[in-house]
């Protein structure tokens, strides 16, 4: 699944292409036929991330609301415009720029009053200038679930996923399984300014890079543990729990438990 980075990277990307200009919006595979309807060729007049939402905002005062899922795609290029490629939900055509997005879990036409109401149950993302980090550190204090779970709760904090989950709390020395009432204002502090610069990171360079270890191949991801069979710093072997249904990774030396 796309993480936050991602989709901060695109909406910034696609405010550079999009905005200003009116869009012609389609739907190739059909589906979303009477969404685009409604939408096309008005002007395109902001762009903005929400954690891992997507919003396009149009003059017509509704919103195309995108959330890209497990398997969704998104797919940015320039004129001549091309015929799509596989099973297209949505295409926006607008200047000299064409954004086709695939397989997304949500794709929807809201109003503004549908766009207040989700923004309310997106918790602080760490990419916006108005993410507030205290909300974030009273749900987790207050909270006897999981920090690999509350992690992953996008109501709780937005826009990170498995793999940074993994590598925040790895770099932390937290076991994933630590209840959240159990961390320190200290370690919540921590975990969330590490979070924010690996967020940041992840977005400038389009991919998750949470080591310095160079790895060639300018779409490499640069991981710790996620995935991995050893520690790199102790050599302990990875272990691999399940957490919510996704497989979650830590080091038992570096990251114990109580």
């Amino acid at each position: 699944m796309p993480e936050g980075h991602t989709i901060h990277r695109a909406a910034r990307d696609h405010k550079k292409a999009l905005m200003g200009h009116r869009i012609i919006v389609s739907s190739p595979q059909g589906r979303f036929s009477d969404g685009a309807k409604i939408l096309d060729m008005h002007v395109c007049s902001s762009i903005e991330a929400f954690g891992k939402h997507l919003f396009y905002k149009f003059t017509c005062d509704m919103y195309l609301h995108i959330h890209l899922g497990l398997f969704g795609r998104i797919r940015k290029t320039k004129a001549p415009v091309m015929a799509p490629l596989g099973q297209v939900r949505v295409r926006l055509i607008g200047g000299d720029c064409c954004v086709d997005i695939s397989g997304p879990t949500i794709c929807a036409v809201r109003n503004q009053d549908e766009f207040d109401r989700l923004i309310l149950r997106i918790g602080p993302d760490l990419l916006r200038d108005d993410a507030d980090p205290y909300y974030f550190f009273n749900r987790v204090k207050r909270s006897r679930a999981r920090i690999g779970t509350l992690l992953m709760d996008q109501s709780v904090v937005a826009g990170i996923g498995n793999i940074y989950r993994t590598e925040i709390l790895w770099r932390q020395n937290i076991h994933p399984c630590t209840v959240g009432k159990d961390l320190s204002g200290a370690q919540l502090k921590k975990l969330w300014d590490d979070a924010k610069v690996l967020l940041h990171v992840g977005m400038q360079n389009n991919r998750i890079i949470t080591t310095s270890i160079d790895i060639k191949g300018r779409n490499a991801e640069r991981l710790n543990i996620f995935n991995k069979t050893h520690c790199p710093l102790c050599s302990e072997t990875i272990e691999k729990i399940e957490i919510n249904g996704r497989s979650a990774f830590f080091c038992p030396q570096c990251q114990p438990i109580g």
